[in-house]
């Protein structure tokens, strides 16, 4: 059957660079930059709030937050974030992408200012407040992950697709820098003006008491670029793809992309409903994401790429949040006894935004300029492979980079899994789900690929804080259990990206294709070779 193709959707697939395209990236790209900026933000305040809230003069681990505590702030963000994904996600397949799209930004601002005013009589009511709205931060960050992909395709050319997508995520690499730089300047500008009493027994007596202000305008600060782009939301128009092919609006679809591309677009309602007819005449298309037709259509794609995902964020998210551990574990950042809470904040933040600047950031940016060059596939193998290499790196001669001198090998060779992170799966996976599913599934199908990487997520949050600590009581902190050390945890987590270089090979390679080549939509129906369109919605799940 000779391939059936709106001429607005034609128009966008062949589309040369314009102004539109890097408005939406910048607007798209800054939802991104808040979220990382907001999500990793905690891991270097968290010794911060262990100092103020719970040292007290006979704690011999100063910055130190319980185990379950500390578990709850690191991790509590991320189980939002999964909710905000699966719920956002689905309602961007319903309401159209631009209806939701400023719900998410809002929901975010709120909860970031909320968080840095975290009240309560008691160090447990202040944690629980901050949780609270953390979550809820979580759910807006996860609404941004569905709308802000499937807004970006389906406003891309099939040409310079990946590469527009890849940008919007790149900036969660600056969200990241941004985190350390602040919590860097802060820390700094606090430790000038209140220079802490000099360390002596008493652990506590390091810790100025305006130090309570720093990790609330940390916090706080993560509404700043939210609020700036929030105006420019609420103006982007609805895409063409949803419009003319979820709602069935063609005229609509062409007048506002006749405005977005400065030319003239015919509407083509009749050809639009001849496609709906051949989708099984319902105009929401011929099967649903619980029918037996979507399994046998997409069923191992999504299985790829939600699996891909999960994979990738236990090592991730992992890596982000302890960093910390990881740098003390191996004596790069001092034992928080030898140091006030201020000067502890400024290694951490200085330790992360090295890592960011050297090795998360380039990651992000050979994605952006690679992709639409190689592909999708062999970034994802080559940024899996990278990580599980460079892990096992660190792992085979743990011993020798704890070594007094090796300090700067060990960080070398821990920035290098950041950058085939970022060069590789941990952009990837937010790219294809975005591509290759139904428009009218979209949104719900990148939303639950999102999920489970965040399920992955909250096991990198809630496991390695258990696993990473040393196995022999002799070296645990106080307040923690044994666990399998970060040796073996770092073998686990280069088994995870072993995993998903394998995983990779259920998904298929979308560069240069239309998102209806990719979706089975290009000819107006999505049975293809596979079955009847009676047949198919005979089979449809309402």
């Amino acid at each position: 059957m000779a391939t059936q193709q709106l001429q607005v959707l034609s128009a966008l697939d062949a589309a040369k660079t314009q102004w539109y395209h890097f408005t939406a990236i910048a607007v798209a790209g800054m939802g991104f930059f808040t979220d990382a900026y907001d999500l990793f933000c905690i891991s270097l305040v968290t010794k911060l709030l262990g100092r103020i809230y719970y040292t007290d003069a006979s704690s011999p681990n100063p910055g130190s937050l319980p185990p379950n505590v500390a578990a709850a702030v690191n991790g509590v963000a991320l189980c939002g974030t999964l909710a905000g994904q699966l719920f956002f996600g689905w309602l961007g397949d319903k309401l159209g992408r631009k209806s939701v799209y400023g719900m998410t930004l809002m929901l975010m601002v709120l909860c970031s200012v909320g968080s840095g005013l975290s009240f309560g009589h008691t160090p447990t009511s202040v944690m629980a407040t901050l949780c609270f709205l953390r979550f809820w931060l979580g759910f807006g960050i996860g609404g941004d992950y569905p709308l802000s992909a499937t807004i970006m395709s389906e406003y891309a050319s099939k040409k310079t697709r990946g590469a527009f997508i890849a940008a919007v995520f790149a900036m969660q690499g600056f969200g990241i820098l941004a985190g350390g730089i602040v919590t860097l300047g802060l820390s700094a500008a606090f430790r000038h003006a209140f220079p802490a009493p000099a360390y002596q027994v008493n652990p506590a007596a390091s810790t100025v008491p305006q130090a309570d202000y720093v990790w609330r305008i940390i916090l706080m600060l993560g509404a700043a670029p939210a609020v700036l782009t929030y105006y420019w939301r609420l103006k982007m128009p609805e895409t063409a793809r949803y419009t003319a092919l979820v709602a069935r609006d063609a005229k609509k679809a062409s007048l506002d992309m006749s405005k977005v591309l400065q030319t003239e677009i015919e509407a083509e309602p009749e050809k639009l409903e001849d496609m709906a007819r051949r989708r099984g005449g319902n105009g929401n298309g011929s099967y649903g994401l619980f029918s037996s037709a979507f399994a046998k259509r997409h069923g191992l794609h999504l299985l790829g790429t939600a699996t891909a995902w999960f994979l990738v964020d236990v090592a991730y998210y992992s890596q982000n949040l302890f960093q910390k551990d990881m740098f003390s574990s191996i004596g790069w950042i001092p034992k928080a006894r030898t140091m006030d809470a201020l000067e502890e904040v400024f290694k951490i933040s200085r330790a992360q935004t090295l890592i960011a600047l050297c090795g998360t950031v380039p990651g992000y940016w050979f994605t952006v300029f690679l992709i639409d060059v190689i592909g999708r596939f062999a970034i994802q193998l080559i940024g899996f492979a990278g990580m599980a290499a460079f892990m096992l790196g660190l792992a085979v001669p743990y011993h020798h980079w704890t070594t007094a001198g090796n300090h700067v090998g060990f960080v070398v060779m821990y920035a290098l899994t950041f950058f085939f992170a970022n060069f590789g799966p941990n952009a990837t996976t937010f790219i294809v789900p975005a591509e290759i599913f139904p428009a009218r599934l979209r949104s719900t199908c990148h939303g639950i690929s999102a999920a489970a990487g965040k399920a992955g997520a909250i096991i990198g949050a809630f496991g390695f804080l258990y696993a990473a600590q040393s196995p022999d009581p002799a070296h645990v902190d106080a307040g923690y259990r044994p666990g399998i050390g970060v040796q073996k945890t770092l073998f686990l987590l280069a088994a995870c990206n072993v995993l998903g270089f394998f995983v990779t090979f259920l998904v298929p390679e979308s560069k240069g294709k239309s998102l209806e080549e990719m979706s089975g939509e290009a000819g107006g129906e999505e049975e293809g070779n596979s079955g009847s369109a009676n047949a198919v919605q005979g089979d449809q799940m309402v």
